[in-house]
């Protein structure tokens, strides 16, 4: 029944998710006016569509909330840990398109015209820490982290930027950073 519940829950705190940021005139979908599967270019279609590169930070995010939640809540079954890290996730959604997060993106990072994301990107970025969060729940704790270390080195790759390069920029600046990302 607590395990029911817990699900129930994560889907409760989602949808509130998703009204607090119509409330917070945040766009449906793409200003664009279309709904892409698959965004894979860097440009202002970043955050807006289904999924994008920076999805695969949140698949990490279930990763790391699922270890989080089962350090933190270990007697607890997986409804509730789900419930608790998709709440942290639905706050970091609702921070990161608040003004303050938005501006600090523009300043630190290679994100200059960033404008935060559609309403549809932060459903989808709630359902692939979703994602991440039952694959580590199922998976052995080696192949987890090995998933997490290719996922962070194939975004590094491809689009110069990964969770690791993320939170740094933002917590910490540093400009020889900035402008290797900007060179791609």
């Amino acid at each position: 029944m607590r395990n029911r519940r817990g699900f129930l829950t994560a889907g409760v705190i989602a949808l509130l998710t998703c009204a607090l940021l119509f409330l917070m005139a945040r766009p449906p979908i793409c200003t664009c006016g279309y709904v892409e599967m698959w965004h894979g270019a860097l440009d202002s279609g970043n955050s807006q569509h289904i999924a994008d590169w920076y999805s695969l930070s949140h698949v990490i995010h279930g990763f790391l909330f699922y270890a989080a939640a089962r350090a933190v809540m270990r007697r607890q079954p997986i409804g509730p840990r789900l419930a608790l890290a998709v709440l942290v996730e639905c706050v970091w959604e609702i921070l990161e398109n608040s003004p303050i997060i938005i501006d600090r993106y523009r300043a630190a990072t290679i994100a200059l015209g960033y404008s935060g994301d559609s309403i549809l990107n932060s459903m989808s970025d709630i359902g692939m820490m979703t994602l991440g969060f039952l694959f580590a729940a199922r998976a052995p704790v080696w192949v987890t982290v090995c998933a997490g270390i290719a996922l962070e080195l194939i975004a590094l790759a491809v689009i110069r930027d990964n969770l690791t390069l993320n939170v740094l920029m933002l917590a910490w600046p540093i400009d020889a950073v900035k402008l290797w990302q900007s060179a791609l």
